[in-house]
């Protein structure tokens, strides 16, 4: 890993205006690009909103050439990897929450969520692989949302070498204060246990389809130690440094950096 400024956009997601959300994404991106971000992570679903049970299949959409185009030509023009979700719906007629990873110069990878949350599974169906990207400064993972609460999943993806798992959420219902501290039960756990930083972030404000979403940004260090967080009812960036030394610093600690340490004849690796 090289130090690495990231961003993360809380963005307000109109379900079914993919137009219009394509378009606050690329703004967020140019936005995210002028004040030093390389990389900017976007909510889940936040190209096409959210909804659950049989309202999803109004606003998935395919992987369209339109979509796909005007995401690497704003990755390219800006210099900055962009990762952004969508409801997708591919020829076989099944719907993924699904993450692009949109390289400026190396093309377009794709995650698809693998653990559906019990309301989405009426709808939605699951991908098979880890999400597992690298830029040139970073390799990082993707969780998405109810991802987040399987500990093997986080410890699979630091084995593999992630220095970040970055978990892009749609989660409404709560304050913010509230969203954050739900948030960090689980996710220092996962920065903690496993070494790496975690960077996460939320659909912000209402989205016209009953459903509210706190805007709660939140990046944690290898240490489980929060390192920037911002909570707000309002679209917004959140943009911090991560630094190589923050995480060597733990790696490189005997006491501090258990992964080299855990018994694999006991349980599965």
């Amino acid at each position: 890993m090289k130090d690495t400024t990231i961003a993360l956009a809380a963005q307000n997601s109109i379900p079914g205006e993919s137009e219009y959300n394509l378009q606050a994404c690329i703004n967020l991106a140019e936005k995210a690009s002028e004040a030093g971000a390389s990389i900017i992570v976007f909510p889940e679903m936040n190209l096409t909103g959210y909804c659950s049970g049989k309202a999803l299949l109004e606003v998935a959409v395919p992987l369209s050439e339109k979509i796909c185009s005007a995401l690497s030509e704003t990755a390219k023009t800006n210099e900055i990897t962009i990762a952004a979700g969508l409801a997708h719906l591919e020829h076989n007629h099944k719907i993924y929450a699904s993450h692009m990873v949109v390289f400026p110069d190396a093309g377009i990878q794709v995650y698809k969520k693998i653990h559906a949350a019990p309301p989405e599974r009426e709808t939605l169906s699951t991908g098979e692989k880890i999400g597992i990207f690298q830029t040139k400064t970073l390799k990082f993972g993707i969780q998405l949302c109810y991802d987040a609460h399987f500990p093997e999943l986080s410890t699979r993806m630091a084995l593999e070498g992630a220095d970040i798992i970055m978990i892009p959420h749609a989660s409404p219902r709560g304050s913010g204060q509230e969203k954050l501290d739900s948030w960090m039960r689980h996710l220092t756990a996962r920065a903690f246990d496993n070494s790496v930083f975690i960077a996460a972030v939320n659909q912000v404000g209402n989205n016209g389809r009953g459903l509210n979403f706190p805007g709660v940004s939140v990046i944690i260090g290898p240490d489980g130690k929060i390192l920037s967080k911002s909570i707000s009812n309002r679209e917004n960036l959140l943009v911090a440094k991560l630094e190589t030394a923050c995480l060597e610093s733990v790696r490189n600690h005997r006491m501090k950096y258990f992964l080299p340490n855990r018994r694999e004849d006991l349980y599965f690796s």
